[in-house]
């Protein structure tokens, strides 16, 4: 099967947010997108605000853009126009990896074709994705470097991971994990973690076999937490559990960007880019999902075991001449900042102590938070 990519100027950026709707009584999921997607398709043309397979959910898409800084007003722009809607309906937003206390069997799919075949095929499992994440891409020139990329950027799964983990409660539970939706999504077909193909027309034979032997039906079906974009040039990166703080958001994508640039160039100057073994990444998602920023993850040959926090220190003490360049240096060194801070699921956990118990103060802490991030981008 041939798989064209259409090659990007390289460091080009898109990011994708999943947002969650929820009611201002209970601060329950609530299935009402149709009706937000209705105020913004008549008062605000061409928005780029979509659906997403639950109707609980809105997904903010950026034009493409060529700096951090244009990424994240073109998204505090979308969440402006979601907001206006969501007031003039009685509702709210949130954002982190889950919601901490929906039901999944109350939700409602979006009407579509493709999830409808998604769910008939991954039944409990699919009706259980009350998940949401950022994805950022990342355009890259060369097919051929396409792969190496990918399978070098797999050393920081963690450091990503770590970062942005938010989802520690799960229908009403404290799951003693950073990130619940990391080990969740992986459940349906093609999720988790990508082969390490190096390749080009490895990657075309695997998606051959998928569209033949009826396992996808579209590329777009191989869900990885890492995979090319082949329509869009891109790498696109997944990883990440859905944020409230604008500026983690920020950092996780300066982060990506400078991580994805860095890795084509050396690429393109006939470095062999560094791998881990596949069980080597797949232990490190575990550990960040379990202990987010206290994991300890392994981060090179002879089994080199770190600090995930001190490791991703060192890294954006290296990158930061490139971040200079590309005009993302002050999001970049956030991520330090913020990796030895207050985790986002580490807020969640203290404001459902301070609230007796109460996880619906985690939706309200969100909410207000989205509000105000929103403002200060503008």
């Amino acid at each position: 099967m041939e798989v064209p990519f259409a090659a990007s100027r390289l460091g080009t950026l898109g990011v994708e947010w999943e947002i969650a709707l929820v009611d201002r009584d209970g601060r329950d999921l609530a299935s009402e997108s149709d009706a937000v997607l209705a105020v913004l398709d008549e008062r605000v043309p061409g928005h780029r605000v979509h659906r997403e397979l639950l109707k609980n959910t809105v997904e903010l898409v950026t034009d493409v853009a060529g700096s951090v800084d244009e990424a994240m007003a073109d998204l505090a722009e979308s969440l402006d126009h979601v907001l206006a809607a969501t007031d003039e309906l009685g509702l709210d937003v949130f954002s982190a990896g889950m919601h901490p206390f929906a039901a999944w069997e109350a939700q409602e799919v979006t009407s579509a074709a493709r999830y409808d075949t998604l769910i008939d095929r991954t039944q409990y499992w699919g009706r259980q994705m009350l998940i949401y994440g950022v994805h950022v891409h990342v355009g890259l020139p060369e097919r051929d470097r396409v792969l190496p990329v990918l399978s070098s950027l797999l050393r920081y799964f963690p450091h990503l991971q770590a970062l942005s983990a938010s989802s520690p409660y799960y229908l009403g539970t404290d799951t003693g994990y950073a990130s619940t939706r990391a080990l969740l999504f992986q459940q349906l077909p093609t999720a988790g973690l990508p082969f390490q193909f190096q390749r080009w027309d490895e990657y075309e034979a695997y998606a051959g076999d998928l569209m033949e032997t009826g396992v996808i039906d579209t590329l777009n079906e191989i869900r990885w937490d890492v995979r090319p974009s082949p329509a869009l040039g891109t790498l696109e990166v997944r990883v990440c559990d859905a944020v409230t703080s604008f500026d983690r958001l920020a950092a996780l994508v300066a982060l990506v960007q400078c991580l994805v640039v860095d890795l084509d160039r050396r690429a393109a100057d006939g470095e062999e880019l560094p791998v881990l073994p596949p069980w080597h990444v797949q232990e490190n998602k575990w550990r960040s999902a379990r202990y987010g920023t206290d994991a300890i993850v392994v981060v090179g040959p002879g089994n080199r075991e770190v600090l995930v926090t001190e490791h991703l220190a060192g890294e954006v003490a290296r990158l930061q001449p490139l971040a200079r360049e590309l005009g993302c240096e002050a999001e970049l060194l956030s991520a330090v900042e913020l990796a030895s801070g207050e985790t986002e699921y580490a807020r969640q956990r203290r404001i459902v102590a301070e609230a007796g118990g109460d996880l619906a103060a985690v939706v309200v802490d969100s909410a207000q938070r989205l509000r105000a991030g929103a403002s200060a981008h503008r």
